[in-house]
């Protein structure tokens, strides 16, 4: 596996934390595995996986990651642990950090992966936090590379809410070079501590930002169309009041059909079919969805790597 990003013994709370260099060198890393299969990187190396919201790819992608690596992961779920009730966010980490080698934290509160990352001193990864996704914004430029062979130049359209996910991609995109429209209903548009910094890498990368209102604005000429639930989990008293805002906001195969004709549709998963895509687009040719949720894996396997190993 290749080696050589500059985050060896760092925490990734943003996908900002990432350089435009270290971004293609873990996408190589991530191909490379592919080919390498189970190789010991990470012989005597432990991960703590700490939870707060549950997971399927993302807790079974990291495990997986370390298993094959050489490592082994230990998960703690909200029961066992009460991050921020039974027991204190700094006490936690304090505690983790003399225990394990890296921690992998997925929360509710960006704050509490921040303050996990202050007093550990182990590196944390953000596994997911209100704020942020970025290992899946990571499993996603492999996706994208692999499918289009190239990220400079594309054009991603997000139809939907500005959330965790459409930031980490956003930033990503922008560091990349990838062109990158959002369409979302009012009041529901990326933030400016979010849309600042990617204009910036944005302007650097040669980089398009386009926030608008209307979908098919957006998705007109795009390579890859990306989706996201309407609520997210945290969210689910809001669920209603979403679906009314983000009515006329579904990826279905018309909406679809104003992208390049080789165009590729994402999703991070888990789907609410008939709600945010129909089953159509998300079983039809276009669809990459298994794909990038299986890249997962090679991602967080590209990612343990350079961050733990020698």
């Amino acid at each position: 596996m290749e080696r050589g990003t500059g985050i060896k013994g760092k925490s990734l709370l943003s996908i900002s934390d990432l350089s435009a260099d270290d971004i293609r060198t873990l996408i190589r890393t991530a191909i490379d595995s592919k080919d390498s299969g189970w190789v010991s990187l990470l012989e005597h190396k432990t991960l703590a996986l700490l939870f707060e919201k549950p997971s399927l790819r993302t807790r079974v992608s990291f495990e997986v990651a370390m298993q094959q690596l050489g490592g082994q992961a230990i998960y703690l779920s909200p029961a066992e642990v009460g991050l921020g009730g039974r027991e204190s966010v700094p006490d936690v980490a304090r505690v983790l950090g003399r225990y394990v080698d890296i921690i992998a934290a997925r929360t509710f509160s960006h704050h509490t992966v921040e303050t996990l990352a202050k007093y550990s001193g182990v590196p944390v990864i953000n596994a997911l936090s209100d704020l942020e996704h970025p290992c899946q914004a990571l499993a996603d430029l492999l996706t994208i590379q692999e499918k289009k062979g190239k990220l400079k130049g594309l054009t991603l359209a997000f139809i939907g809410d500005g959330n965790n996910v459409a930031n980490s991609l956003l930033l990503a995109a922008a560091l990349t070079g990838i062109n990158f429209r959002i369409a979302s209903p009012a009041g529901y548009a990326i933030q400016d501590e979010i849309l600042k910094p990617a204009q910036k890498y944005a302007r650097k990368s040669g980089a398009e930002i386009l926030l608008l209102k209307e979908p098919r604005l957006a998705v007109s000429g795009a390579d890859i169309v990306y989706t996201d639930v309407w609520a997210s989990m945290g969210q689910e008293s809001e669920a209603e009041k979403r679906r009314k805002a983000f009515a006329g906001y579904q990826v279905n195969s018309k909406l679809l059909a104003l992208a390049k004709k080789d165009v590729i549709f994402m999703h991070d998963l888990p789907a609410h079919r008939g709600e945010e895509v129909t089953d159509e687009v998300m079983e039809g040719p276009q669809s990459v969805v298994f794909d990038q949720a299986g890249n997962k894996l090679h991602a967080m396997k590209a990612l343990l790597v350079q961050m733990l190993s020698k």
